[in-house]
Parts: structure tokens; sequence; C-alpha cells
């Protein structure tokens, strides 16, 4: 799978926009959600960083929570994938599909997740991630009653086609992408962030049916922030009202991609600019 993922790189950038069935595989494995984690690993991120991620997804697989909407499901199974990403071909699997049905196999899954290693990458593709990461889904012995791309990232895209036309091809294959956006301001990360992140995911990542994000303003909120987004993703539940008891932040709200977006969909292609103008002769 891992080499079909790297040979598949291509074939989602020219994914065609308009909408797609994928076809059913009687021998696919039936599940309620097939889950793609797109995690973000760009050199903009400290290696302390990096290991608060990886650490913050294995608790929130290995919590009851989360396992308790696995059972909670219509089948009571669901397909995991774990992939860092960072730059417009540089992605990098860390744990391929899973089937998680039993507290041992998201026990599991969550341990091959904390005890990895891997350096961080340059740039940031988020339209590669998306391109790649909905190929990926080709031929993974899962059916899904939903199929859910979760992207986390740091900053805006600046490397590969612009978000925008990757994400409505995604859209249009019939995904769901919801976000993630790191608004920590941590690091080297700061340059080439923007202070609304939260505003350009919703604006230009996320989209498809239900998708909502969940940003993170500092990283002691990265563990519970992601327990609550996966606890929606696999139980497929609508964001409660912003005055909930329990509610997330009021940016999480289900989100139908406008037409026209308010949101400069390629400041960071912009900021990438600025920066090549102040170094190169």
């Amino acid at each position: 799978m891992i080499r079909a993922f790297c040979c598949l790189a291509f074939v989602g950038l020219a994914a065609p926009a308009t909408a797609q069935v994928t076809p059913y595989d009687p021998a696919a494995i039936e599940v309620d959600v097939e889950l793609l984690l797109l995690v973000d690993v760009s050199r903009s991120m400290s290696p302390q960083e990096l290991a608060i991620q990886r650490r913050g997804y294995a608790e929130a697989l290995a919590s009851d929570q989360v396992f308790t909407a696995i059972q909670g499901g219509l089948i009571g199974h669901v397909a995991v994938a774990y992939v860092e990403w960072a730059g417009a071909y540089s992605q990098r699997v860390v744990q391929d599909w899973t089937i998680i049905r039993s507290r041992e196999d998201a026990l599991a899954f969550a341990e091959a997740i904390h005890f990895s290693v891997g350096e961080g990458m340059r740039r940031t593709s988020i339209s590669s991630a998306l391109s790649v990461g909905a190929a990926y889904f080709q031929d993974n012995g899962y059916n899904g009653l939903r199929r859910v791309i979760d992207v986390s990232g740091d900053g805006p895209n600046n490397a590969g086609v612009p978000v925008q036309q990757a994400r409505d091809q995604v859209i249009a294959q019939g995904f769901t992408i919801n976000g993630l956006p790191l608004m920590t301001r941590d690091g080297l990360g700061s340059i080439w962030t923007i202070d609304d992140l939260d505003l350009y995911y919703r604006d230009c990542v996320i989209g498809g049916p239900g998708a909502f994000l969940v940003p993170v303003h500092d990283w002691s909120e990265f563990a519970a922030a992601v327990r609550r987004k996966l606890v929606l993703e696999i139980a497929g539940l609508t964001v409660p009202p912003p005055d909930a008891p329990d509610a997330p932040d009021a940016h999480m709200g289900p989100r139908v991609i406008p037409v026209q977006s308010a949101t400069d969909c390629m400041i960071g292609e912009k900021i990438w600019q600025r920066y090549r103008e102040g170094w190169e002769p």
C-alpha cells in the first residue's frame, strides 16, 4: 500500500472536477468511516512540536471517548490511516490503512504513531496532501459509509497547485475534508503563517458534507482538540451550537463552501514569493 501511495501522487492532481462515485467492491470490508489523518510535518515545526502531534493523536485514538464513538457506529468498525506531509512531493505513510474494531486495535494503532520517528520536510503543500490523500483511498480494501480526510497544518499552502483547485476536486469525488489549523505561532512557523489561519482553512481548505474545523491556539490544547475532532468524525455527528455546554470552538460550524471567499486563498504563495525576492539576487 505504501508503494501504491507514492505511485498515485500524480493521479490525485489530475482528478476531474466532476462528481464521482466509487464502485462498490463486494470483497472490501464495510466500515462506518474511512478516515485519513493528514498531519503537517513541515520544517516550520520544531522536533518538540512534531513529538507533541504524534503523542496527541496517539492519546486521542487510545481514549475512551474515541473508542466509544467507534463502538456506537452502525457497523462498529472504522478504517484509519496516518500520513505525514509537507511539500508537493513530500508525503510519508506512518501507519497504513488499518481496521479498528477493538480496544486492542486502537491501542496498537496509537502505539505505532507514538513511537514513530521522522524529521520535518520542506515547504507546505496542502493541495498536494489533499490530492495524493484522496488517491490513497483507492483499493484500500474498505467500503466506508463516509470517507473523511482530516488535515492539520500550521500555515497556508505555498507549494503545488492552488489549494482551492485541489480542494474542489477532492470534494467532487465525495470526500469530506475537515481541518485542524495550528495557530500556536511558535518558532520558525511564525514567519510562514497568518493571523487568521482558521478562516483560511474555513474558506480555502475544508468542504464536503458536514465539514468543520477545530483551531488549536496553544499546544496544551492539542490532544483534547484531536480527541474531540475524532469523536465528531467517527460518530458522524453534527457540530453542536457554540452556546452548547460541550460545544467546540465557534469556528467549527458545518460549512458549505461559498462560490466566492473573503479570504485570499493564495496568501501562502505570496508570502513565499516575498521571501524569495528577499534573498535571491
